[in-house]
């Protein structure tokens, strides 16, 4: 495997450098077939967008941690890229040309954006369903003391990751005493009523595995996080989503120091499931970065790869009826949504 230490140590920040990766591009690693030459052999049309009824925000990638799984690249010191007023006009410009919509804000943490309980009390005011794609431990730091009750005042769903019910493999996934201050965040989400029977207040947790391995079935795993997390800490939840991790930035970066890089890469090759096709986000969603600039998925946003095939690429000239039946950009790191069960924002897909 021929990738420098000097290489792996800017791979993070570097898109250009991981797509040179992710497409065998001279760097000694084994070849992979390509993921739209794997479509034709299973007789599947080009990946084509049917709807948008989802608007993914991105509104940056400032976050209070800095997990070693992430795909974003996120952390305490990622300041400069954050969505600003502008921009977030502009989504809520195009939200409200979209009509009724789900919007899935995204990060980094963004409940650190300044502008992000304004930017939901907007939204909400338009009749969107809102989820907050939350680290749980955003809720306990000491300037944001109201955030959790802003959240249900909002009636935002909140999908929170927790890579397990123990606090060893989460604290290694995610840093030291990240579980302690999930439990904490995740008891006052219970007080508030979210993720309670009869309750309109939903909390959703994610499944990320911690190694160079697929998920389990997300249905035997809900069940485990159900029956531990009720039973060790008194902790209620709705749904638990499975979500494999992507080949791209830290993950990207653990594997070829780990050696696990071509290994994993066959598992998903290998898992590959045309059923699971069908479900994948890209298909009813757009994804918008912290700049404006348009993406079929958070995932190709993270390597720098906007809509193509002439759909409109930034907000200031969304165009509702192209974007809705664009072509998808696809890469290699496809083959992630696609193994197994199939893995979208909300879990897995078949």
């Amino acid at each position: 495997m021929i990738v420098s230490a000097q290489s792996l140590s800017t791979l993070s920040a570097s898109p250009p450098q991981q797509l040179r990766i992710l497409n065998n591009a001279n760097n000694g690693l084994k070849p992979l077939k390509p993921f739209e030459e794997l479509l034709a052999e299973h007789n599947l049309k080009p990946l084509a967008a049917c709807s948008i009824e989802v608007v993914q925000v991105n509104v940056g990638k400032f976050c209070n941690q800095t997990c070693k799984h992430c795909h974003v690249d996120a952390g305490p010191h990622r300041t400069e890229e954050n969505m600003s007023q502008e921009t977030f006009e502009l989504c809520i410009d195009v939200i409200r040309s979209i009509g009724s919509a789900i919007i899935d804000i995204t990060g980094g943490a963004p409940e650190l954006n300044p502008h992000f309980r304004w930017f939901v009390e907007q939204v909400r005011s338009l009749g969107c369903h809102v989820i907050d794609r939350c680290n749980l431990t955003v809720l306990q730091l000491q300037s944001q003391p109201d955030l959790a009750e802003f959240l249900a005042d909002q009636q935002v769903e909140i999908v929170a990751s927790l890579p397990s019910f123990t606090k060893q493999r989460t604290d290694a996934q995610r840093g030291d005493g990240v579980f302690a201050k999930s439990i904490a965040a995740l008891r006052k989400l219970n007080n508030l009523g979210y993720g309670k029977a009869g309750s309109s207040l939903l909390l959703n947790l994610v499944y990320n595995p911690t190694g160079a391995f697929l998920p389990p079935s997300q249905s035997e795993i809900e069940e485990d996080y159900h029956h531990e997390l009720r039973k060790r800490y008194g902790i209620e939840f709705n749904s638990l989503y499975t979500i494999t991790n992507m080949p791209i930035s830290r993950y990207l970066e653990f594997l070829i120091r780990s050696g696990n890089y071509e290994q994993y890469m066959e598992k998903l090759i290998n898992a590959f499931n045309p059923a699971a096709l069908e479900g994948v986000m890209c298909r009813n969603m757009i994804s918008i970065g912290w700049d404006g600039r348009l993406y079929d998925c958070d995932f190709n946003q993270m390597l720098d790869i906007e809509v193509g095939y002439g759909a409109p690429r930034h907000l200031s000239e969304f165009n509702l009826e192209s974007l809705s039946q664009r072509c998808i950009m696809v890469g290699q790191h496809c083959y992630g949504c696609t193994a197994g069960t199939g893995s979208s924002c909300n879990g897995a897909t078949t």
